[in-house]
């Protein structure tokens, strides 16, 4: 997982799909309803549409108010919560984008894109606790070392240091880390990709720097800078240790 932009295309198809078939399945039924139960069903298939035609001109705006519309009528489906959290989160809104997931796993647990969508939003709204709960659980659930990685960050963040530590030292040891990148500044102070293990190493040299240990820290440093000179964070970390 952790590859939100396309769960969300692989989202659009399903939803647009179960529209479809709604359509479908209350046309076969029409003969049989009220006055007001087709009224009903036509303002449903028109806000599906409404949702549809938002998604694809891009109108985040009009998209979340046509599935508030569609939760009014259906408030237990977890695809309609989900997609309206998602949107949320894409909009940057991330304290509309906590509290929605954080609804959604409460009555599904084991909705996995909503666990990535409440750890981005708590994330991103400096609640590391909650943050880490729920990349703790998709953890769990998928052993995805994106997911892996990011803890290691927030357990710093956190003053968990030896659980940040181990699982460094867990991610490092994974063959399939090797392929993993990151973006941080370069020297040409430019976004780059760099090999997770270079931030991995300032990160343990960060641990190290805040438990006193200058020795260590400075030698984690120069580790990640020996793997990627350009790594602007860990000559930075160097150039503060030289200062204190």
């Amino acid at each position: 997982m952790t590859k939100i932009t396309e769960m969300k295309k692989v989202f659009y198809c399903i939803i647009l799909m179960i529209i479809t078939l709604g359509n479908n399945l209350m046309a076969q039924e029409e003969q049989e309803m009220s006055e007001e139960e087709k009224e009903r069903i036509a303002e449903i298939r028109k806000t599906s549409t409404t949702y549809a035609l938002a998604l694809r001109y891009n109108d985040a705006n009009v998209a979340k108010n046509a599935l508030y519309d569609l939760l009014t009528d259906y408030p237990q489906n977890d695809s309609l919560l989900y997609s309206l959290s998602l949107l949320y989160l894409q909009s940057q809104q991330f304290a509309s984008a906590a509290l929605s997931s954080q609804d959604l796993i409460a009555r599904n647990p084991e909705h996995l894109a909503g666990l990535e969508v409440n750890g981005i939003a708590y994330d991103n709204l400096g609640v590391y606790d909650k943050a880490l709960s729920s990349y703790e659980s998709l953890y769990l659930k998928t052993e995805d070392l994106n997911i892996l990685y990011k803890m290691t960050f927030i357990q710093f963040r956190l003053q968990r240091y030896t659980e940040s530590m181990t699982n460094i030292d867990i991610l490092m040891s994974k063959e399939e880390a090797e392929e993993m990148k990151a973006v941080f500044p370069s020297d040409q102070n430019q976004q780059k990709e760099f090999p997770i293990k270079v931030a991995l190493l300032n990160l343990k040299g960060l641990i190290h720097q805040e438990k006193g240990d200058k020795e260590n820290a400075k030698k984690f440093f120069n580790e990640a800078l020996a793997m990627a000179p350009d790594f602007v964070a860990a000559k930075q970390n160097i150039e503060q240790l030289d200062k204190e």
